[in-house]
């Protein structure tokens, strides 16, 4: 009988913690204050840094795919230009899932993609290496990110543009979206929530950028500077 018993409380308490994890921790909002430092590209979520690569032409190299990628094909819309940079940042379920501007920008449009079933993200062995080992997987030729459901926020800032792709992952019910085209938005602000574990591509529509970050590295929404640029004068906005 005790040994019963002893099962029921490990079960109880191991109750109570998956319910305070998935309905409490999973929704933390913590107060960030974003670093004011000119020229600075902030990210845009919490998460590890799978991949930074560069476009040429609108296009990635994929060699596992052994296909260059369009850029369009992740944004699911046209850019800014074809020349720059994408940066992959995986979000585990133990991080934080607001998404923030990483720059001081107008919302130049939104545009939300569907699909017919969104593909899991990686495999039991990748998910333990991304969220308990917090060890980098190069996740860029994996096919999720081309067809799961995805909201791509393209920002124009006083000199560079972005474009933020929030990638759902297969067991995500929905991307609450914060913002609307036309909208002013400040670095750091909350632009959008998305459940589970997620994936976020910055997009880097310009060359002549300085990384802060390297891949497998964690990075925090609004606080973490990826990249700098140097501005032809004064702040975006």
């Amino acid at each position: 009988m005790t040994f019963f018993k002893i099962l029921a409380v490990l079960a109880a308490i191991s109750g109570g913690i998956f319910w305070y994890l998935r309905k409490i921790w999973f929704y933390r909002d913590p107060v960030r204050v974003a670093p004011q430092e000119e020229g600075a590209i902030l990210a845009p979520a919490d998460g590890k840094v799978v991949y930074i690569k560069p476009f040429r032409h609108g296009e990635v190299v994929a060699e596992k795919l052994g296909r260059p990628i369009p850029i369009e094909e992740i944004m699911k819309a046209p850019g800014f230009g074809d020349r720059g940079w994408v940066v992959g940042i995986y979000m585990s379920p133990l991080d934080v899932h607001f998404n923030y501007a990483p720059i001081d920008a107008r919302v130049e449009n939104m545009v939300h993609t569907p699909a017919r079933v969104n593909l899991p993200m990686v495999d039991l062995w990748e998910y333990i290496r991304l969220t308990y080992l917090r060890r980098a997987v190069d996740l860029f030729s994996h096919r999720y990110r081309l067809v799961n459901e995805r909201l791509t926020i393209f920002l124009r800032g006083r000199d560079i543009q972005l474009a933020i792709v929030e990638i759902a992952d297969k067991f995500v019910n929905k991307i609450n979206c914060f913002i609307s085209p036309g909208q002013a938005v400040t670095r750091g602000q909350k632009v959008s929530f998305i459940e589970r574990g997620s994936q976020v591509d910055l997009v880097i529509f310009r060359e002549d950028v300085e990384f802060a970050v390297r891949v497998g590295q964690q990075v925090y929404g609004a606080r973490t500077v990826v990249a700098r640029y140097r501005p032809a004068g004064g702040v975006e906005q």
